[in-house]
């Protein structure tokens, strides 16, 4: 019951479409612009860094807000992480698919980044330096993205290996498969940029001037 509790916690949250929301502000509807995703790259590239800025730092705080309640709900339980992290799997769900907009959201990375960082700031150097390198060199947000949905995966697994979340093996292990359908989400949702990026015709980032 507290799985299900945290997913519907984490999907309430989730359901604040920043992107929409700072697209109306700015008399956009940001499903029908550019790529028609609600995230934050898709603002940016539409309305500029600002509004790219406000659309990333709002998707952060929801799911963190959503892993925050779930975690103070259910303090003194010894499988906190694992609550958390279904918190976190609900965000993501209400982001990418919020019934009110018909199931229509974003991709969930900027979720993801706030997943990161509500996790512990230990976890926030690799899938960050993962994406900056990645977007740096190339340009290609999408690969940045799918690289930091991959190496967090990846460290969450050696974390919780070495003891880092402190709970017992059958929580590990449901915490590890949590983790990867979050990063196999991400990937999915990612299907036509992946296709683009191997056909060589992905676009570059480029913001709104």
């Amino acid at each position: 019951m507290e799985r299900i509790i945290c997913l519907a916690i984490g999907y309430i949250c989730g359901l604040l479409q920043t992107g929409y929301l700072v697209g109306k502000m700015n008399h956009v509807d940001i499903r029908k612009e550019g790529s028609g995703n609600a995230g934050s790259t898709n603002a940016l590239r539409v309305m500029g860094w600002k509004a790219g800025a406000m659309t990333f730092a709002g998707d952060v705080i929801k799911c963190l807000a959503a892993v925050l309640i779930a975690r103070y709900l259910y303090r003194d339980t010894e499988y906190v992480p694992l609550l958390a992290m279904y918190a976190g799997m609900g965000a993501t769900l209400g982001h990418n698919f919020p019934f009110y907009l018909k199931f229509k959201g974003g991709k969930g990375i900027a979720v993801l980044a706030g997943l990161v960082l509500a996790t512990g700031f230990v976890m926030v150097p690799i899938p960050l330096t993962a994406f900056l390198i990645a977007v740096l060199l190339t340009r290609y947000v999408s690969l940045g993205s799918l690289l930091a949905s991959s190496m967090f995966f990846l460290e969450v697994l050696f974390y919780g290996q070495l003891g880092g979340f402190d709970m017992e093996f059958r929580y590990r292990m449901e915490l590890y498969v949590l983790v990867f359908l979050l990063m196999a989400l991400a990937w999915v949702r990612h299907k036509e940029n992946i296709k683009r990026l191997l056909a060589g015709t992905e676009n570059p980032f480029r913001s709104k001037k």
